[in-house]
């Protein structure tokens, strides 16, 4: 049996998915893929609302790729095969999580760390944390999906500062510049993320997965295709009881209360 390198725990709606492999958590080709499966698997839990992704301990949420791995993947011409082929997929999962998403950073993400980190909904970070992408100095560059989902996020001229450069940024300017939406104090970030998700586990599940879905298709699309996807999510949208209880509750001026369920069924969207 190979050593277990995620660890997950289920509290109420919010599940906390833990990079468990101390003290800096790196990413190594079993971590990878026990990171699929426990994402597959709680994609796929209805009693699971909004994920917390986060580091085992209190030194590093993830500092990049087990670098030890590289020699043998190198020699054996494997390096997309094995490695950036498979972490481009499951870092994909975390990106299109059907369900809210949320990074608590204590101190350290970087490289592939930071990658994974940048495809959750919302990133929480304490204020010691620096994060980075320095694959440039090793003569490498980001390649499980920083290039595509840093720059959604900051934009591409900050982009390129931190990858051209390779040089860590702090928690504020991660703040400032769009990579972080919550600084939280020191060895907090964790409970921080666990509040927000316990937030999103109580919205609109239906609601909050068009939501994700209209935002993904802004830039996946043309304008016009984007639009048109978004209509089709609205159509769908209206017709669930979600959407009903929502509007009942307005017009009652009371609170509403949604349903507990995500049904990702109840959207069809065209191609």
């Amino acid at each position: 049996m190979p050593d277990k390198k995620i660890r997950v725990e289920i509290d109420g709606r919010v599940a906390t998915l833990f990079l468990s492999n101390p003290p800096l958590n790196v990413v190594t080709l079993d971590l990878t893929r026990q990171l699929g499966e426990a994402l597959a698997e709680l994609a796929a839990n209805p009693d699971v609302g909004a994920l917390v992704l986060t580091g085992e301990g209190d030194r590093a949420f993830c500092a990049g790729s087990d670098i030890n791995e590289f020699p043998t993947l190198v020699s054996e011409n494997a390096i997309v095969s094995r490695k950036l082929g498979r972490e481009n997929e499951v870092y994909g999962q975390v990106a299109h999580f059907p369900k809210p998403t949320v990074a608590a950073i204590e101190r350290i993400a970087l490289g592939g760390g930071l990658e994974l980190a940048s495809g959750c909904d919302l990133v929480v970070v304490s204020e010691d944390a620096a994060l980075g992408l320095p694959e440039v100095k090793l003569g490498g560059f980001p390649g499980s999906g920083g290039t595509v989902r840093v720059p959604q996020r900051i934009g591409l001229g900050r982009a390129k500062e931190m990858m051209l450069l390779g040089n860590p940024i702090d928690a504020q300017t991660a703040l400032d510049w769009g990579l972080a939406n919550r600084i939280a104090p020191k060895g907090s970030a964790l409970t921080v993320a666990r509040e927000l998700a316990v937030t999103l586990a109580a919205g609109p599940a239906q609601a909050l997965y068009a939501c994700k879905a209209a935002l993904e298709y802004a830039h996946d699309f043309p304008e016009d295709q984007a639009i048109q996807k978004t209509l089709d999510l609205s159509e769908s949208l209206s017709r669930t009881n979600d959407f009903s209880e929502g509007v009942d509750a307005f017009r009652a001026k009371r609170s509403a209360k949604f349903g507990d369920r995500l049904d990702p069924t109840a959207f069809e969207v065209r191609d």
